[in-house]
């Protein structure tokens, strides 16, 4: 475990884990889609559970039993994710992609943010908001098809086959993560020789759990985050800056 005082030397140390051939992944969460104006859940000063209660709103039985306070809660998000850009941190991420110093993104994000920067192989635990998807009939459609009229209009999106309230395709409280996902994110993290784990506190399970599999199978942990994370203890390097800067500074120095 390496804890410099120096923050150089953190970045210095860290970069040199990133050597070509070695498999490294990494663990993204809602921190690292702050700088582009979307919220997180669970910061102490702007966190959207301080307001609201996410069994309330944010959970199938919210879906299934409250609808339009479900809709009420997340359309103003909504809004948010669709006017957002990728900052700084999503770039530095696709660019270490593009220079195969990384292999995969796992993130727990619903915003697209990285594959708008340009990553490729993106693993979506949570799922996106790109499409909707009918839990009576299990139709999908395009959620372009329906934003304007439910974001201007205040229209709820409806399934045109048979009525039902369309449900984003996001995973809310109360559901199963999807199979496929957690498979791959899970062989990713255990076949890992780094996890760089980004803009997350480690609080959301099962999906936090990833980066200790991997850890546990001897992979080497990075963590860049503002605020401290229970595997701070065993990670390698520890850099406690906003990801906006500290990932192009990082993937300046891997690079370089």
């Amino acid at each position: 475990m390496i804890f410099p005082d120096d923050l150089e030397e953190r970045y210095h140390t860290a970069a040199r884990l990133f050597r070509p051939g070695r498999r490294v992944v990494a663990f993204t969460g809602a921190g690292i889609s702050v700088p582009s104006g979307i919220p997180d859940f669970r910061s102490a000063s702007s966190g959207l559970w301080n307001t609201f209660d996410p069994m309330e709103v944010a959970s199938l039985t919210a879906f299934r039993e409250r609808p339009q306070a479900f809709f009420d809660w997340l359309e103003p998000l909504t809004g948010q994710i669709f006017q957002a850009s990728p900052n700084p941190a999503h770039y530095a991420l696709a660019q270490l992609q593009s220079s195969n110093r990384l292999e995969t993104i796992i993130t727990q994000n619903i915003d697209g943010l990285h594959q708008k920067a340009g990553a490729s192989d993106v693993i979506e635990l949570h799922g996106n908001m790109n499409h909707l998807v009918c839990l009576t009939c299990q139709k999908i459609e395009k959620v372009d098809d329906y934003l304007d009229r439910w974001l201007k209009e205040h229209i709820l999106p409806v399934c045109p086959r048979c009525g039902a309230f369309l449900k984003p395709d996001i995973i809310l409280y109360e559901e199963m993560l999807p199979v496929d996902a957690w498979e791959q994110a899970e062989f990713s993290c255990q076949q890992a020789d780094v996890i760089l784990v980004a803009g997350t506190s480690l609080e959301v399970m099962p999906a936090s759990s990833l980066p200790l599999e991997g850890f546990q199978k001897g992979a080497q942990i990075v963590i860049m985050n503002l605020t401290p994370t229970f595997l701070d203890s065993v990670a390698e390097v520890v850099l406690p800056v906003d990801v906006a800067k500290g990932m192009p500074e990082l993937c300046r120095q891997i690079l370089a």
